[in-house]
């Protein structure tokens, strides 16, 4: 499902196998698994690389698993795989660290979603593209996804063509557009470069909880959906 490696003070979150990386009950389990141990760990300097093998990042949720259950179970096993990947996205955005997603392949609807829960997303520049599918399928946007969308990218234009036009954008088309902070040449270059930044980022030693709070902070709205409270905190560098 996934692997969790640390490297000094930078942790490594890749899901495993040449598959779409689909988000169903037990990819999530192994996911929050594994933010769990991140943030157990996490010591002032610590930063996390979310990345994937393959050509997917992740397609989104299993709706094979949804349709397995037949069409009168379907929309009950949807809102289950909503529900679950939701805590998923509070636990990036409230991860006492900085987080990076090294994006190396397709990262479509939820997987879209797990990518931007990031701080900064960096991109593959080739073929993999960035995509909102749920136009293209026949299904709506839930408040949470709205309000990430709404948070993270702020050209209304850039908002507009990723979901009513369900568009698939590229790497470099996606730094444009302010969705993505880098794009690079190959899967290995795009994980060396969240490497560079990880390790620039880590050498600040900032305090976690205090950066956790921040950047909860700066999503006022997705974090009120997701059930995320934002406190004070002073953590003085005496």
């Amino acid at each position: 499902m996934c692997t969790l490696e640390q490297r000094g003070n930078l942790f490594f979150l890749t899901l495993t196998g040449d598959n779409e990386h689909r988000l169903g009950p037990s990819l999530f389990d192994s996911i929050r698994s594994a933010l769990a141990q991140v943030k157990s760990q996490a010591t002032p300097g610590s930063a996390l690389i979310t990345t994937a093998q393959g050509k997917f990042f992740s397609n989104g949720l299993d709706l094979a698993w949804a349709q397995a259950a037949g069409s009168s179970s379907f929309r009950d096993r949807l809102s289950h795989l909503l529900d679950c990947f939701k805590p998923i996205v509070a636990d990036l955005l409230s991860l006492p660290m900085p987080t990076i997603a090294a994006v190396s392949g397709h990262a479509a609807a939820a997987g879209f979603m797990l990518a931007i829960s990031h701080d900064y997303v960096l991109m593959k520049n080739d073929r993999s593209v960035l995509y909102m599918s749920e136009l293209d399928i026949g299904l709506t946007f839930p408040d949470y996804f709205m309000a990430m969308m709404k948070s993270k990218i702020s050209d209304p234009a850039a908002r507009r063509d990723v979901m009513l036009r369900a568009k698939k954008v590229k790497a470099e088309e996606a730094v444009r557009m302010g969705i993505v902070d880098s794009a690079h040449d190959s899967a290995e270059s795009t994980v060396e470069a969240a490497v560079r930044l990880a390790e620039q980022l880590s050498g600040r030693k900032w305090n976690g909880e205090v950066y956790a709070e921040i950047r909860k902070a700066m999503h006022p709205e997705v974090c009120g959906l997701l059930g995320l409270s934002h406190r004070a905190v002073v953590a003085p560098r005496l």
